[in-house]
């Protein structure tokens, strides 16, 4: 691959235009945090996320890109290439957030996508490949668990209906606020679900750590680790906690104190590369004076070995059914997908931007999963990070500086043309 340095593309990337679109995005759904962090809260599929995406379609459509959406959802914004017969460069991330989420995470990859194909018609820059740019559907799983379903199904790892079902916490099913957004989108073009990409790349904040620790400015993503996710459901009986003997009780709160407490023996790791995570647990009647008639908690298993992944997810079950003294548990797998890894193509054309900007690189996985992901089987996939303060994510307090973002989408603008026109 022949690596373009594109000076006057990566000249045309204006920090202050990227951040300002940023903070225009971060006004849709933002609040401000007890600790005084502004934070953002913009579930997928709801009215705020038609907010930010009709403004995403005019800030693109400014610029001459073209607006389409396929049957999931997925927005692409489309700046055309010299032959629209060959399948276009990809990139882009999500818009929606956790509850009580950032203003960088998902949108970041977005904005500067949009950034990076606004400085190449800025240059007068036409790539061989047309380069598009997409807003995926419900990557957080904030509202619908498990995350991803847009490139999930833009990539046939699921198909569209394994997910119709799901309700959120409202009761409302996802198909039906997917119906809700189409209707409320007919105006614009479609398309059909799915094609083969030339190449994907992401840009995100790292959500971690290590580049702000080490001094690096770009992380040139090699792959990501595999996840697994559970929902343990504990079934005891409720009696009046005052009156109740001990010996008689159908406790569920403390089976899954049991159950958890076996968990984490079986998940323990001398080199803390394994990632195990008890982080919602709902408990009824959720009354202090009532003993639990059921238990239902969530696992997040992540790990980058897909043998370790396979065999410790695997054995969840009975770790969770041995666990029990006087209750049943039921465990059911929601969510599996195996490490990834992304190759040499495109990290290679990140790094090579990076490299020829000036900026200093380290190669590293990712622990988060992204929508990226799941690209990975279709076509040449890679992800750009950039450092963001603490490692902090999912979180008000997250922060990217502004030149971390506009570093970020220089190299993406980069990477972008010399796989466009490869």
């Amino acid at each position: 691959m022949t690596v373009s340095v594109a000076p006057n593309a990566v000249a045309a990337v204006s920090e202050a235009r990227l951040w300002q679109r940023l903070m225009e995005m971060a006004e849709i759904g933002g609040f401000v945090s007890e600790e005084g962090d502004t934070g953002v809260n913009r579930p997928c599929l709801t009215t705020l996320d038609r907010t930010a995406r009709r403004l995403l379609i005019s800030w693109a459509e400014r610029i001459g890109a073209s607006v389409t959406i396929d049957p999931a959802g997925n927005l692409f914004l489309r700046l055309e290439g010299e032959d629209p017969s060959l399948p276009p460069v990809l990139t882009g991330s999500h818009m929606d957030s956790q509850p009580q989420g950032g203003r960088f995470d998902g949108i970041y990859g977005v904005i500067a996508g949009l950034e990076a194909i606004e400085a190449v018609a800025t240059a007068g820059i036409r790539p061989k490949r047309a380069i598009e740019v997409v807003a995926w559907t419900n990557e957080e799983g904030g509202r619908y668990a498990p995350g991803c379903t847009g490139s999930m199904s833009f990539a046939d790892f699921r198909p569209m209906s394994d997910f119709d079902d799901i309700v959120d916490a409202a009761g409302i099913r996802y198909a039906d606020a997917l119906a809700e957004q189409m209707a409320s989108e007919s105006d614009l073009a479609t398309r059909p679900l799915g094609y083969t990409p030339h190449a994907y790349l992401e840009a995100h904040i790292e959500q971690g750590p290590r580049l702000e620790v080490e001094g690096r400015e770009i992380g040139v993503v090699s792959g990501i680790q595999g996840s697994r996710w559970f929902t343990v459901t504990i079934e005891g009986r409720s009696d009046h906690a005052g009156t109740t003997p001990l010996g008689l009780r159908r406790d569920a709160v403390q089976d899954m104190v049991r159950a958890i407490t076996a968990l984490n023996a079986l998940m323990h790791d001398p080199d803390d590369v394994l990632r195990f995570t008890v982080a919602s647990i709902r408990v009824e009647p959720d009354t202090s004076n009532s003993i639990a008639r059921r238990v239902v908690f969530t696992i997040d298993f992540r790990h980058p070995d897909k043998a370790v992944l396979i065999e410790r997810g695997d054995a969840i079950t009975g770790v969770v059914e041995a666990a029990m003294t006087t209750c049943t548990a039921t465990v059911h797998e929601r969510f599996h997908a195996l490490p990834v890894d992304f190759g040499a193509t495109v990290p290679g054309a990140v790094a090579a931007a990076a490299t020829s900007q000036g900026l200093s690189t380290i190669t590293m996985p990712s622990g988060a999963f992204h929508d990226a992901q799941f690209m990975v089987p279709l076509c040449p996939t890679g992800m750009i990070f950039i450092p963001c303060r603490g490692g902090v994510s999912h979180h008000p307090a997250e922060y990217a500086e502004p030149v971390a973002c506009a570093n970020g989408a220089r190299v993406l603008v980069q990477a972008l043309l010399t796989l466009a026109n490869s």
